[in-house]
């Protein structure tokens, strides 16, 4: 039987790597439109199918699991 405080911490871990994987995307994004104004100018369109990949996909949960595990340790340590 899964508890309140089980799922109280499965959504607190949901709502982290969440975040992390939106601070990734909009990374992307801005990077892709610094990167087109050197190079003339795109649309919002075009550079938003840019960074939608399975492999940026793929970092983003990765980096999210990271940044998860490293944040839970320093919450308990600090």
């Amino acid at each position: 039987m899964v508890t309140k405080r089980k799922n109280a911490a499965i959504l607190q871990a949901f709502i982290e790597m969440s975040f992390i994987v939106f601070l990734f995307y909009s990374n992307l994004l801005m990077g892709e439109f610094t990167q087109s104004k050197i190079d003339g100018g795109r649309k919002f369109w075009p550079a938003l199918m840019d960074i939608f990949s399975i492999y940026n996909f793929f970092i983003a949960i990765v980096a999210s699991i990271i940044g998860y595990f490293v944040f839970s340790f320093l919450r308990k340590r600090v």
